[in-house]
C-alpha cells in the first residue's frame, strides 16, 4: 500500500513539474493578439512564413547575390560592416530572412538541419534570385551554411 501511495505521489509531482516547466505555446506574428508584421514576408508551400529584408543593389543588376544567416541571438535585421561604396562597386544584392522561430519568421517545431536548407532554396525561388547564390551565416547561422553545402550543393 505504502508502495503504491509512493509510486502516485511521485508521478503526479512529475506530472506537475512537467506542466510548470513546459513552455507556453509560440505567438505567431500577424495573428489575433500577437505582434504586427512589419517586414515583408513569403509563405512557403508547408504554409509557414518567412519574414526578410533585401539590401544592396536591385537583385537584376547584382553580380553576386549573397543570403545572409543569423545566429541564435539575432534576426534579419543585422547590420554588417560593409561600405555602400564597396556595395556598389561589386554589384552585391544581400538577402537576409528571419530563421524558422526567430523574428517575425513562423516557428516550425520539426525544424531539421535539411529543412534549414530547403528553407534558403524555396526562399531563393520564391524571391527568384536565381539558381545560384552565395550563403554567409553568422555563429549559430554556420550551421545553415553547412545545411546548404550539403543539401543543395547545386544552388551556389
Amino acid at each position: 500500500m505504502i508502495v503504491q501511495v509512493a509510486v502516485a505521489l511521485t508521478a503526479g509531482l512529475l506530472g506537475w513539474a512537467y506542466l510548470a516547466i513546459k513552455p507556453p505555446p509560440p505567438i505567431i506574428c500577424g495573428s489575433p493578439g500577437g505582434p504586427p508584421v512589419t517586414s515583408p514576408r513569403i509563405q512557403l508551400s508547408d504554409g509557414r512564413h518567412l519574414a526578410y529584408i533585401e539590401k544592396g543593389v536591385p537583385k537584376e543588376e547584382a553580380q553576386y547575390k549573397i543570403i545572409a544567416v543569423h545566429g541564435y541571438d539575432s534576426s534579419k535585421d543585422l547590420d554588417l560592416p560593409v561600405s555602400q561604396e564597396l556595395i556598389e562597386e561589386l554589384r552585391i544584392y544581400f538577402l537576409f530572412f528571419d530563421r524558422a522561430g526567430y523574428g517575425e519568421s513562423d516557428p516550425y517545431p520539426e525544424r531539421s538541419v535539411r529543412s534549414e536548407a530547403l528553407d534558403i532554396q524555396e526562399l531563393a525561388d520564391k524571391l527568384h534570385i536565381g539558381s545560384k547564390f552565395y550563403v554567409i551565416g553568422f555563429s549559430l547561422g554556420a550551421l545553415s551554411v553547412w545545411s546548404c553545402l550539403k543539401y543543395i550543393p547545386h544552388r551556389h
